[in-house]
């Protein structure tokens, strides 16, 4: 096939329209993948939209873009250079990108990269638009060509549309990491109903936290969450008040270990720091979340009880490597994930629902191809 179907967008603000473009052919280190499913975030509908506005440091690819942050399908064709990777391969396909040769890099340090970006969604530096050139193909399209270092390989008991999931659940998974959480830890995700919420419970089940405080205003969402386990997740809505005495009460009033933060834009202030002052003395706080306005901070309550305070930004290949083991062998259920699939000439209509789900978290939102 010399030609295929792509969802591109034209200019900000204005549909995604589905046309017809050249397929692309691999070069050096790079595949070709046949997407068959790439997951819609709740976000996408902002970036396309507003992220000029609110975010001019992020930059957006050159137009017409395809976007797409979440692809999955089987590799097509492998560039002459690829190495480890075949034809037929099922994969998920990391959309960070990093130039490998600057000098963050070179020390291993990609989330560093003065090119990094998002492929299929935006940069995070002003150097960016030089990776985008390199890569300007998202997962909205039947095929798009991906570094082979970027390749998460998946088991055969992993639907491509759970792993379309796997950038939320990676984001959840890499903050997790990052505070050492383990089966020694108790965890309070604050945010636990939405997207990266509900991936950090399901993580956290399969990597043996005794302990899982669900903090979100949804009781109906986190009833249904703690049915997974209810011997290990336990609930508090923010209807019913702060939560820091709560869980501190669960706690034998130490406060839990570690405090994943993964509220939304616009979550109040006060919603935060109720879970921040959860955190036991030697605790961490490790944000993911969108919530945008600035925090009171007291850099002496920091100090006296030596509190880590941690920004997490996405996961490597090998924790989406992780991810897909832990899922192969059922420690991570996704079977919990309710797929609302549409087709490729709906992907206008996944991006609305994407933004008004009713099952929150639970709900992923897949374009198929």
């Amino acid at each position: 096939m010399n030609t295929m179907r792509a969802a591109r967008l034209h200019e900000v603000g204005q549909p995604f329209t589905v046309d017809e473009i050249d397929v692309p052919q691999p070069t050096g280190n790079d595949v070709l993948v046949r997407v068959r499913a790439c997951g819609i975030v709740p976000n996408l509908k902002n970036v396309v939209t507003h992220y000029p506005e609110w975010f001019p440091f992020l930059p957006l690819p050159k137009f017409p873009a395809i976007y797409g942050l979440d692809p999955a399908g089987e590799i097509a064709a492998v560039g002459p250079d690829a190495i480890n990777v075949k034809v037929g391969d099922r994969v998920y396909v990391n959309p960070l990108r990093y130039c490998g040769n600057c000098l963050k890099c070179r020390d291993g340090k990609y989330i560093a990269c003065q090119s990094l970006v998002f492929a299929g969604y935006f940069g995070f530096v002003p150097g960016a638009q030089e990776m985008f050139d390199r890569y300007p193909w998202g997962g909205l399209g039947e095929y798009m060509i991906a570094p082979s270092y970027s390749l998460v390989s998946l088991p055969d008991s992993v639907s491509f549309e759970q792993a379309a999931r796997f950038g939320y659940l990676g984001t959840a998974y890499g903050a997790l990491r990052r505070a050492n959480v383990g089966p020694d830890t108790s965890v309070l995700i604050n945010g636990a109903t939405g997207t990266i919420g509900v991936g950090a419970i399901l993580l956290c089940l399969a990597m043996g936290v005794p302990k899982i405080l669900a903090v979100a205003r949804n009781r109906n969402i986190l009833t249904q969450l703690q049915t997974l386990a209810p011997d290990r997740i336990f609930l508090h809505s923010n209807e019913d008040g702060p939560c820091t005495d709560w869980a501190r009460g669960l706690t034998g009033g130490h406060g839990v270990d570690v405090v994943l933060e993964a509220l939304s834009p616009g979550a109040p202030v006060q919603a935060t720091m109720d879970a921040f002052h959860a955190v036991s003395r030697a605790g961490t706080l490790v944000t993911v979340g969108g919530a945008e306005d600035k925090l009171p901070f007291d850099p002496i309550w920091l100090m006296c009880n030596a509190i880590s305070y941690l920004g997490s930004c996405w996961f490597s290949t090998r924790e989406g490597h992780d991810m897909a083991n832990m899922a192969g062998t059922g420690a991570l259920d996704l079977s919990v994930l309710e797929n609302l699939c549409f087709p490729l000439e709906r992907v206008n209509d996944a991006l609305e629902t994407a933004q008004h789900r009713n099952s929150g978290g639970l709900q992923n939102i897949v374009v198929t191809l």
